[in-house]
């Protein structure tokens, strides 16, 4: 009687390995050296990112000191101009994840790049709208929008709100743009990775932002002192055109790709040839599934709790830590010791690339499925945001480890998240990825508005007030913060918890084929 051998996906590593579970031999998968072409497309999405990141903080490295003086604005100005970008982007998600769905990565992508590109861009012409508003002066030139103000005699305050609604504007289109890169990326990662790698990969690509983030302090304050803040928006945001050429170029399904050979096509698809008994098959369905049939899926639940109570964390760390390090140990952000402590963090932060491989680790070594493997490694990374409830008390002694101990958390949180989003591919067709992405992006934004909403009037309380605020010995804004540290800091664990219990092991979304809007 003919055995028909079963193939893990680990077996598609080594030729002739055995399948524990079966006892019998794989048969061999091939015997021509695999191309990696699915490590261009992840250069590509880690491209995207950092330019991604990069656009998102021209505002906030130049306004300050370029932008305030020229139009007036305060810092409730600056305030309302990023929190209309949070929310926006923050709801844009649940509606560009689903249109990324419906007309596919390579045009999803491009046109969200598109989007964002022309939105960044945009802001550098801010100066000449308001003089061609106020002053109906609009051939005036970057440098002659202010003396065109001025001559008119415009005064302060109509400046200052004309220039806020159009930054809002452009804020919005921005957002809007950049809401559909991860859904977009994270779907390409399950086109082009097996569901073993898709986390590694993800981790790759999201470490885009940290190098973004570590460029952007350096370049974009040159770029505004040498050329005028108006030419920092235009360069940066031209590198999305240059993006958008290389994404053209280069990106084409894996199965249409003519620089993939069958070998790599078998190692992305090794998925489709795992069996389990009593779990089902993934569902290949193509039928378009509704923002609201998919909340009907618990899956989609564990995708939604995930994001929307550790997002908030990371919001929380990255958004606060600067002003933690000026209120505690006096360091602002533009001393040399301030910019090195954050660029310190931003470094330790990259650790997550090795998290993100930590379930290609457990399924090559162990053999456990992608969605067992994927579990355990978020309980490994639930532990590091303990570090959280030390940072205070421990720190007192040298920032150093203060940025250290927020470094390793922001690294767990990021693999954390590379996971959450990659179990989108473990769950879900790949018809339906970007869509549930989408409204795990947004329930995210949700928990993050909520998080760093709370720390901002808990902050100014105890500013207003040093004995309004006191947490474990510590008072004021120190109470805060020890206060945040520690509760923010349990979050994970219990996070996990609620995922496992939801989906207590593997089980695919099978969908019907039926079409809804």
């Amino acid at each position: 009687q003919a055995i028909i051998p079963t193939v893990r996906p680990c077996d598609a590593r080594v030729t002739g390995q055995y399948n524990k579970n079966l006892k019998t031999k794989a048969m061999p998968i091939q015997t021509t050296k695999m191309t990696n072409y699915r490590w261009v497309i992840c250069s590509l999405l880690f491209l995207a990112t950092m330019v991604n990141y990069m656009d998102r903080q021209v505002l906030s490295l130049t306004w300050k000191d370029y932008i305030s003086p020229e139009f007036g604005w305060n810092d409730d100005s600056y305030g309302l101009i990023t929190g209309c970008f949070s929310i926006v982007y923050a709801v844009s998600m649940l509606f560009m994840g689903k249109y990324v769905d419906r007309i596919g990565t390579k045009h999803g992508f491009l046109i969200s790049i598109i989007i964002w590109t022309t939105g960044a861009i945009m802001h550098a012409f801010c100066g000449i709208a308001t003089s061609g508003i106020l002053a109906d002066q609009w051939l005036v030139g970057f440098d002659g929008a202010k003396e065109a103000l001025y001559d008119a005699g415009v005064v302060g305050i109509s400046i200052s709100t004309v220039s806020i609604y159009l930054f809002i504007l452009c804020r919005i289109i921005l957002a809007v743009g950049e809401s559909g890169s991860f859904p977009a990326a994270i779907k390409c990662t399950a086109e082009y990775f097996p569901k073993k790698d898709r986390a590694y990969a993800t981790a790759i690509f999201n470490n885009g932002a940290s190098v973004g983030a570590l460029i952007a302090p350096v370049a974009i304050p040159l770029l505004a002192t040498n050329f005028g803040w108006e030419m920092s928006f235009i360069v940066i945001g031209a590198w999305g055109y240059l993006w958008m050429l290389l994404w053209l170029l280069l990106y084409k399904k894996p199965e249409e790709a003519k620089r993939i050979n069958q070998a790599e096509i078998n190692y992305i698809n090794q998925d489709t040839d795992i069996y389990e008994k009593g779990k089902g098959k993934p569902s290949e369905s193509t039928a378009k599934v509704g923002i609201l049939r998919c909340l009907t899926y618990r899956q989609t639940w564990f995708v939604i709790i995930g994001k929307f109570l550790t997002d908030g964390v990371w919001c929380f760390f990255l958004f606060w830590t600067p002003a933690y390090l000026s209120d505690t140990y006096g360091y602002q952000t533009d001393s040399p010791i301030g910019i090195l402590l954050i660029v310190l963090l931003y470094l330790i932060t990259m650790v997550s690339v090795a998290g993100g491989y930590l379930p290609t680790y457990f399924v090559n070594t162990y053999n456990m499925h992608p969605y067992n493997a994927r579990m355990k490694a978020m309980l490994i990374f639930a532990f590091f945001p303990l570090l959280g409830i030390f940072v205070h008390p421990i720190g007192a002694y040298t920032p150093l480890i203060s940025v250290l101990f927020i470094g390793l958390i922001g690294a767990a949180h990021q693999s954390w998240s590379a996971n959450i989003y990659s179990a989108i591919g473990d769950f879900f067709p790949k018809s339906m990825i970007a869509t549930v992405t989408g409204i795990g992006g947004f329930a995210g934004g949700m928990g993050a508005f909520l998080i760093t909403y709370a720390a901002g009037n808990c902050l100014s309380i105890a500013d207003a007030d040093a004995d309004a605020f006191s947490f474990l010995g510590t008072t004021g804004k120190q109470g805060v913060y020890m206060a945040f540290f520690s509760c923010l800091s349990l979050l994970y664990l219990i996070d996990w918890c609620i995922l496992k219990g939801l989906v207590s092991d593997y089980r695919p979304v099978v969908i019907r084929e039926r079409s809804d809007k």
